[in-house]
């Protein structure tokens, strides 16, 4: 419940950003969104399983694993929003070159 809570503040968050961005960044914003939803629903379907597992060793792999789903997610998400980001040569992104 706390992840999905964050994952929504995050979310709103980027909605606050959306007005600086680009096509294409709007684009890989929603693509990231959905990327960070889907693995949302996994890892806490993982973390569900966790609070059932009967002894502590899987309790502490599913655990790990929902963790592990998040992690690739928020890399995958990054690296699309990075890639929109770069199409103008970084002139609307904070790798804009000096």
């Amino acid at each position: 419940m706390r992840k999905l809570m964050i994952a929504s503040i995050a979310v709103a968050a980027m909605a606050g950003l959306a007005a600086c961005e680009n096509a294409a960044e709007k684009e890989a914003g929603a693509e990231a969104d959905a990327i960070e939803a889907n693995a949302n629903v996994e890892a806490t379907q993982l973390e569900n399983q966790a609070d059932a597992a009967t002894t502590d060793a899987a309790r502490d792999a599913l655990n790990t694993q929902a963790d592990e789903v998040q992690e690739k997610a928020d890399d995958r998400a990054d690296a699309v929003e990075d890639a929109a980001g770069n199409l103008d040569g970084g002139a609307t992104t904070s790798n804009t070159p000096n």
